[in-house]
This record gives C-alpha cells, sequence and structure tokens, in this order.
C-alpha cells in the first residue's frame, strides 16, 4: 500500500521520518483497532496559576505545536471555542503557502487561529491543552515525524496579557518540572495569521483512517476526551460548515 500517497501536499520527508510510525498507523486501520502507541504521549500537567480577565466578546489565540492537522483537530473539539483555522504565523504574506513554508526558511511556523468565547472556555484554559495534549513543548523545531523551524512550539501572543498568562505558565510548568525535559516553546508577537489552503482544513475530521492521522493525532483527541472531560466537545467545530 502506497501510504504516503494519502498525504496531500506532504514532502517526501514523511516517507523518512515516519516509517515505523506510519506502518503501525496503516496496520491499525487494516485491522480495525487503534494503535497501542501513539507518537507523543499526552502529559497531565496542572492549571495555570495567572488567567486572563473576563471578557464578554469572541477573542483570537494562534498557537503552532507541529503539523497543524492535529493543533487543529484538537481545538475544534473543545467547548466554547467558534472556530479553529490552519494557517502560518511568522513571516509575511508572499511566503504563506504550504510548499515555501515547508522550506523551512519563510519564518513562518504551521499555527492555528482559535477564536474562542471566554465566558466558556478561558485562555488559559486554551493553553492549558495546549500543553498538555495538542503538542509536546519539549521538543525543539519538530514534532515527532515532522521537523524544520516551521514546526516549532510558539505562542503567537496578541496582547500583552496573553504574553503574561503564556509566560507565567510556562514559568510554572517549568518550576513544576512535569515534563522531563525543558519547555522550549517560544513567545512572538503576533504580526498576521493567514489562513493555509483549503485542502488542510478539517483535515483530521474529513481524513480519519489517513496512517499519519490515525497514529499521530487521534490519540491526542482521545487524550483530549480523557484528559479534559468537562472541555470536551463531541462534535467538532469545522471550517468547512462555517463557510456553508
Amino acid at each position: 500500500m502506497r501510504i504516503f500517497e494519502e498525504i496531500k501536499g506532504k514532502p517526501l520527508r514523511l516517507a523518512l521520518a515516519v516509517g515505523t510510525a506510519a506502518l503501525i498507523g496503516a496496520a491499525a486501520v487494516l485491522t480495525g483497532h487503534a494503535p497501542v502507541i501513539a507518537a507523543e504521549e499526552a502529559v497531565v500537567i496542572p492549571a495555570p496559576a495567572l488567567d486572563e480577565k473576563p471578557s464578554s466578546s469572541l477573542e483570537k489565540a494562534v498557537f503552532a505545536g507541529g503539523c497543524f492537522w492535529g493543533v487543529q483537530g484538537v481545538f475544534q473539539h473543545v467547548k466554547g471555542v467558534a472556530s479553529a483555522v490552519s494557517g502560518y504565523s511568522g513571516g509575511d504574506a508572499a511566503t504563506a503557502h504550504y510548499q515555501v513554508v515547508g522550506s523551512g526558511t519563510t519564518g513562518h511556523a504551521e499555527s492555528v487561529e482559535v477564536t474562542y468565547d471566554p465566558a466558556k472556555v478561558t485562555y488559559g484554559q486554551l493553553l492549558h491543552v495546549y500543553f498538555s495534549v495538542a503538542h509536546n513543548p519539549t521538543q525543539l523545531n519538530y514534532q515527532g515525524p515532522d521537523h524544520g523551524t516551521q514546526y516549532r512550539s510558539t505562542i503567537f501572543f496578541a496582547s500583552d496579557e496573553q504574553k503574561k498568562v503564556a509566560a507565567d505558565y510556562i514559568a510554572q510548568l517549568d518550576k513544576a518540572k512535569v515534563y522531563s525535559e525543558p519547555i522550549v516553546t517560544t513567545l512572538e508577537a503576533l504580526e498576521a495569521f493567514y489562513p493555509a489552503e483549503d485542502y488542510h482544513q478539517d483535515y483530521l475530521t474529513l481524513n480519519p483512517k489517513q496512517p499519519y492521522i490515525v497514529y499521530n493525532d487521534l490519540p491526542k483527541i482521545e487524550n483530549l476526551k480523557q484528559i479534559f472531560p468537562n472541555l470536551y466537545s463531541e462534535k467538532p467545530v469545522l471550517v468547512s460548515e462555517a463557510k456553508s
């Protein structure tokens, strides 16, 4: 089975990097059983001691943590999230295209713009999910099989308050030593967010049997459900539904 042909737009790095991981995922699809192990394990961590001030209007947060398929998929299942869009941040508009970003030379990171209702889910709670199940914040310039600065762990803060809450939480987690390695997540001022190509949107939901998704991303959804039952929404908020 030519499993890598299914990964539309993904370069050949996956054929070399995923290796056994993709084969396990493919076997899971063929047998109907979930993989025994996941690419990245979730970590149960304390909630932020500091959170944003209450607000009555929708707000936005931008997170980067590896391939945006999985990060988008996670936040689409969080209650209070109105939308989660895959895209690019960190570079300029001229280079905000998948094949160019994949070179690792644009300054962009694959990112997800989360629009949320602070009355239902706070910025701190989104950070809690981000650091616990959405990605591994100790991996420098890579996530699982995906390597390059475009896969860096970054919080693009849109305000001084977001910056402070995120910085305090990183310091809190480092002090608590909840990870075996130091957190390498960077904080970068949000200059702009550029939505990714349509075929990247809702990718996890639309391709649940694709080996990369089975192995790397579906376990994140299950971890969200198990670790954050009060935040988990069975029905994801999809970009395609918002456009219809």
